[in-house]
C-alpha cells in the first residue's frame, strides 16, 4: 500500500524476531528497551515541583486546578518528577480497558502520580521518535501481549525487555520531522471534515426548527403567536399550553418482566445496556411503565433536550416523566422535534428548579405551563414525514464525512507505523 502512495522501502531488511514488528532495515539496531530508555523514579520530595500533570487521550497535559477534586493525595511529595521528553505510560487495568491510549510524551516540567511508568530516553534515542514508536505499539495493542499468566499491570520490566528498533539519531530526527509534517496535514484535513459535519448538523437543526415552528408552506399567512420567544406562526395554527395537549402517565409494571430502558442524547430511549454506564440509572425502584408512542422526558436533563419517543414497552427511571397526547391523532414525533428546538430549550432552561446531584429538574407543573404550538393534525404528519426524509439526507451526508475521517485516521496510523518500523524510507 505504501509503495502505491509513492513511498519506497529500504534496500535491505532483517528479522526483528518480534511478531508485531516483522522485518526492519538491516542497518537499524534492534534490542530490548533498556538500550535506549531507563525508568525515572525521581520523587517530589520537598515539593520541588508543584505543576500537576495528567495523561489524557494519549497526551500529557497540565491538570486544571479547578478539576483537582475528589481523590487527591495528602501530599504531592509521593508523586514523581517529570521533565520534557519523558514518556509516560499508564500500565494499570489492562484486563478492563483495551481501548484507551496508554502512552504520552511530556512537554512540561511537573509531577505525575507514581502509579504511572516514567521512561526517560538515553542519549542514543530521540524522545519524539520513541514516542511515535510506542504510540504505534499502543494503537496496535502490543502492550496487551506483554507479561503472562494473571498479570494485569505493566511495569518497567516489560519495557526494559520490549523489542525496540532504533535507527541512527539523524534518521530518528528525520522520521520525526516527516511524521510531524504529515500528521499535521492529516489532522488539518480531519478538522475540516469535522467542521463540515458540525455545519451540516447546524443546518439540519435550522431546517427542523423552521419546519416545526413555521410549517412547510413558505407562502402561508402568518400571525403573531403572542409569545415573545416564539414570534410569528402560521395564521391557522393554535397556541395552547402543554396541559391542553398532554397527560402525564404514571403507570407501574403489572408483569415485572419488562426490560429496563434508559436514555442518552445520542441514542434516545433504548435498552439500558446500550447506554453508557454513567448515564444509566443505578436503581429502578419505583420504575415507570412506558408504551410505544409515549413521549419520555429525562426531567433532570430537560435543559439538554433529552426527550425521546418510546419505541417499545419497558421500564424507565422514576426520574423520568412520561407524557402522551390526549388529543386523538396528535403526533408525538412532531412534539418531540418541537421540544428539541433551541427556542423551547431556552424556555426549559428558564423553568427548571433546584439542583439534584448537579442536574436541573423540570417539574411536571412547569412543563405543563409551557406554551405549545398546535398545527392541524394532518400538517403535523406532513412535517414529521418531511423531517424523516431530511434525516435520511443529512445522515447520509454526515456518514460520508465520517467515513472520510476514519480513512484519514487509519492512514495516519499506518503511516506512523510504517515510518517508525522502517517499512518506508523517509530520507
Amino acid at each position: 500500500m505504501m509503495e502505491e502512495l509513492g513511498f519506497r522501502p529500504y534496500g535491505a531488511y532483517k528479522d526483528s524476531y518480534a511478531s508485531w514488528l516483522g522485518e526492519v532495515p538491516a542497518d537499524w539496531q534492534v534490542g530490548p528497551g533498556r538500550i535506549c530508555v531507563y525508568e525515572n523514579k525521581d520523587k517530589n520530595t520537598g515539593m520541588k515541583e508543584s505543576t500537576v500533570l495528567s495523561l489524557s487521550y494519549g497526551r500529557v497535559i497540565v491538570k486544571d486546578e479547578d478539576k483537582m477534586t475528589g481523590l487527591v493525595p495528602e501530599s504531592y511529595e509521593t508523586y514523581q518528577i517529570v521533565q520534557p521528553g519523558d514518556i509516560i505510560i499508564r500500565g494499570t487495568d489492562l484486563q478492563n480497558d483495551v481501548t484507551s491510549l496508554r502512552t504520552g510524551l511530556a512537554k512540561d516540567h511537573g509531577i505525575i502520580t507514581s502509579a504511572y511508568i516514567n521512561l526517560r530516553p538515553k542519549p542514543n534515542a530521540y524522545a519524539e521518535f520513541l514516542h511515535y514508536l510506542l504510540h504505534s505499539y499502543d494503537v496496535k495493542k502490543v502492550f496487551y501481549g506483554l507479561g503472562s499468566g494473571l498479570r494485569q499491570n505493566l511495569s518497567y520490566v516489560d519495557f526494559k525487555y520490549l523489542t525496540i528498533p532504533l535507527p541512527s539519531l539523524p534518521e530518528q530526527r528525520a522520521i520525526v520531522a516527516f511524521l510531524d509534517d504529515k500528521c499535521a496535514k492529516i489532522d488539518g484535513a480531519v478538522k475540516i471534515k469535522e467542521d463540515q459535519i458540525a455545519l451540516l448538523r447546524e443546518r439540519r437543526q435550522i431546517i427542523i426548527q423552521d419546519a416545526v415552528t413555521r410549517g412547510l408552506n413558505p407562502a402561508a399567512p402568518m400571525k403573531d403567536s403572542g409569545i415573545d420567544w416564539i414570534g410569528q406562526i402560521p395564521a391557522h395554527w393554535e397556541v395552547k399550553r402543554n396541559k391542553h395537549m398532554f397527560v402525564e402517565i404514571n403507570q407501574r409494571s403489572a408483569k415485572g418482566t419488562e426490560q429496563h430502558l434508559s436514555m442518552s442524547q445520542k441514542l434516545g430511549l433504548v435498552p439500558a445496556n446500550l447506554v453508557e454506564k454513567a448515564l444509566v440509572s443505578e436503581s429502578y425502584e419505583g420504575a415507570k411503565l412506558v408504551q410505544p408512542g409515549d413521549l419520555v422526558l429525562n426531567r433532570l436533563k430537560a435543559h439538554l433536550a433529552v426527550f425521546s419517543i418510546a419505541q417499545m414497552e419497558g421500564l424507565v427511571s422514576p426520574d423520568y416523566s412520561v407524557f402522551h397526547p390526549f388529543v386523538k391523532g396528535a403526533s408525538s414525533q412532531y412534539y418531540e422535534a418541537l421540544f428539541k428546538t433551541s427556542m423551547f430549550l431556552g424556555e426549559f432552561r428558564l423553568r427548571v428548579r433546584g439542583i439534584v446531584e448537579g442536574f436541573y429538574r423540570l417539574y411536571t407543573d412547569s412543563f405543563m405551563d409551557i406554551p405549545l404550538l398546535i398545527p392541524p393534525q394532518a400538517e403535523q404528519d406532513d412535517i414529521v414525514a418531511h423531517l424523516d426524509q431530511l434525516a435520511i439526507k443529512f445522515d447520509a451526508a454526515v456518514s460520508i464525512k465520517q467515513d472520510q475521517i476514519a480513512a484519514l485516521k487509519e492512514y495516519k496510523t499506518s503511516l506512523i507505523n510504517a515510518a517508525v518500523t522502517g517499512k518506508i524510507k523517509v530520507i
